[in-house]
């Protein structure tokens, strides 16, 4: 019987509901054995965030410092393959993903595995497969695959109903926007990827660390955004560390950074990205091969 192991950690439940849906078909097949480990940080993440809790988690999700997490039992020794499932915060994995792939007890549940992420979030996630990737491999693990759903609601209205919802837990449709979030028919679709994983385990196929969803859409990479979020890890990067150096989390010096920074972010939203985005509009037929070059390298290694 093969054994598949899923490691997931999600706060509003979307993510869960598309591990659900395409996970299902392995706990129906007589022949695989699915054990379920849900991370629960020691401190736990609220949902909904509160405005500062919410950007205190910046700086440690971005140099992705982890957390403390109640340790796992009931696992087995060894896994024939690994799925990860993760959102993203701050254009990098979830803070508790990243506290797990940093155990021991990771190094040793991947060692030599294929591994497989979901990810479920806004549209910006390529960056954060990156470090994803790089993650897997110092634990010794081979991703084989990725499959992402993005949210519905599109790039522009995302700036509104993401924060709205992850401060106030209302993902519901309002005024001209859309609802936030993954679709429900997304989620729903995606059963494909556990139908694929399921006979791709019957099979042994697993075995060939090779691409297992090939040709089932499982990731599109909007090529528009990628230098966008290169942009924004640098920046990122330079407020991460000026926050961290301003205090620990809670501290009054602390939020007096974060208040300077979201007032920076709001800015930058409200004037910069509007033009950045037309000017992309503009010169993207003069880069259309480079931009297809990146799109083909990120939508590795599943593709379309």
């Amino acid at each position: 019987m093969k054994k598949v192991l899923v490691v997931s950690y999600s706060q509003s439940g979307q993510l869960s509901k598309f591990v659900e849906s395409s996970t299902k078909s392995l706990c129906q097949s007589d022949d695989i054995h699915v054990d379920y480990h849900i991370l629960e940080p020691v401190k736990p993440y609220p949902y909904p965030w509160s405005f500062y809790p919410f950007f205190d988690a910046f700086p440690e999700a971005i140099y992705m410092n982890g957390c403390e997490l109640k340790s796992a039992s009931n696992l087995a020794d060894e896994y024939d393959l690994v799925i990860i499932a993760y959102t993203v915060w701050f254009l990098a994995p979830a803070i508790p993903i990243t506290g797990f792939l940093k155990t021991e007890q990771a190094k040793q549940l991947l060692k030599d595995k294929p591994v497989v992420t979901l990810i479920a979030c806004r549209d910006m996630w390529v960056m954060a497969q990156e470090k994803m990737k790089a993650l897997i491999t110092e634990c010794g693990g081979h991703l084989i695959d990725n499959a992402v759903l993005t949210d519905q609601s599109g790039t522009i209205y995302s700036f509104i109903t993401t924060p709205r919802w992850l401060l106030t837990g209302k993902k519901d449709p309002f005024w001209i926007f859309p609802a936030a979030g993954v679709s429900e028919q997304d989620i729903k679709e995606s059963a494909r990827f556990g139908e694929r994983l399921a006979m791709a385990l019957e099979q042994d196929l697993e075995k060939e660390k090779k691409p297992l969803l090939t040709n089932l859409n499982a990731v599109k990479v909007n090529g528009k955004l990628i230098s966008s979020e290169k942009i924004a890890t640098r920046s990122f990067m330079i407020w991460g560390k000026l926050i961290q150096l301003s205090g620990k989390p809670g501290a009054l010096s602390r939020k007096v950074i974060i208040t300077v920074y979201v007032l920076f972010l709001v800015a930058m939203i409200l004037t910069l990205v509007p033009i950045n985005l037309l000017a992309k509009k503009l010169i993207s037929p003069l880069m259309k091969d480079s931009i297809e070059k990146s799109i083909k390298y990120y939508e590795k290694p599943s593709g379309r």
